[in-house]
């Protein structure tokens, strides 16, 4: 069933639970997430990525993802990630996309602000659910490399930033990194507890693929409601498709991408059991 981000994640933040949120670009990747959600009966997030439009393209994935949301036995929202232009985020929405992110972490505070403001504006007259970021998380999607000490969310800017923008939820940067980790992780715990003790909305983890499972699972316990994954899936799927090309035999392109869903399933399921959202819906 199709619903909004508002609504998932102020059962998993009451009920002490993350919400597994997987960038699709593909048929493939949408079977793997919302038919594995089924099978556990949790809640979950589809999204697509502004990062991904030049191969997965918002006027093909959007009535795709609408209608395997609103088909399944679960909750489903759907979602744009880490939407940066005003044209793309709007496009979103009169989609039908249920939740859209703006990402002005690179923005100054100010201008982040005034320009979150203008989308929760945009988004309520469809009921649109809103995530913003403040701080910034590095890497591949956030538009800087690293993600260093100096980029971390401020817990009492987080608090204003979250009072006036808003927003439904709030993306915080403690450490980790969109992509693959260049070197072991070190989060900070006690930065997320600050937060989340004054932030009343719920939280947002990305740049999860590389973290451990005891900090995944530190960071739902210290107030994380959300947790963005598409690295993991991403490179399983990609090598499963190419140890069956390897295979030597001569195959249609849907069986390929067959062994890739299938391989894909395997880390949804096991990001939905460690966030613990399994059993939810």
């Amino acid at each position: 069933m199709l619903c909004t981000a508002k609504e998932l994640l102020k059962d998993a933040s009451t009920r002490k639970y993350g919400v597994g949120m997987f960038n699709v670009v593909s048929l493939d990747c949408v079977r793997a997430v919302c038919e594995t959600a089924e099978a556990l009966k949790s809640p979950v997030m589809i999204a697509l990525a502004e990062i991904h439009l030049p191969y997965a393209p918002i006027e093909l994935m959007a009535p795709l993802m609408l209608a395997a949301a609103r088909n399944a036995k679960v909750p489903v929202a759907v979602h744009l990630d880490h939407g940066c232009s005003f044209e793309v985020l709007v496009k979103a929405v009169n989609a039908g996309f249920t939740s859209v992110m703006f990402d002005g972490s690179t923005l100054p505070y100010a201008e982040n602000l005034g320009r979150t403001k203008e989308i929760v504006k945009i988004a309520s007259v469809s009921g649109t659910s809103v995530e913003a970021e403040i701080g910034h998380v590095g890497g591949g999607e956030g538009g800087t490399e690293d993600s260093s000490p100096e980029l971390y969310t401020e817990p009492e800017q987080a608090l204003r930033f979250a009072q006036e923008s808003g927003i439904d939820s709030l993306a915080v940067a403690i450490g980790t990194v969109h992509g693959e980790f260049k070197k072991t992780p070190r989060l900070d715990f006690e930065r997320l507890s600050a937060i989340h003790k004054i932030v009343s909305q719920p939280l947002v983890l990305h740049g999860g693929s590389g973290l451990s499972d005891d900090d995944f699972r530190e960071c739902i316990r210290r107030g994380i409601s959300k947790v963005n994954i598409f690295t993991d899936m991403s490179y399983a799927g990609s090598e499963a498709a190419r140890k069956a090309l390897a295979s030597g035999k001569k195959m249609h392109c849907f069986e390929f991408t067959e062994a890739s869903r299938k391989t894909m399933d395997e880390v949804v399921e096991t990001k939905i059991r460690l966030f613990g959202s399994n059993g939810m819906a």
